[in-house]
């Protein structure tokens, strides 16, 4: 029964750290996007001529 308990905190420490990570990516502007946004409007005809054929 032990073994379940360090388990789930082990997994709780686990989760733990990748939501610090997330977090932090978020707050640093990795998840930011700038150049997508700009383009997309030049790469909509290929996509839908692609999905065409």
């Amino acid at each position: 029964m032990s073994v379940f308990i360090i388990l789930i905190i082990i997994s709780v420490l686990v989760a733990g750290g990748f939501l610090i990570a997330f977090l932090w990516s978020v707050q640093t502007g990795q998840m930011d996007d700038d150049y997508t946004p700009s383009v997309r409007m030049l790469f909509d005809d290929e996509l839908k001529k692609s999905i065409k054929k």
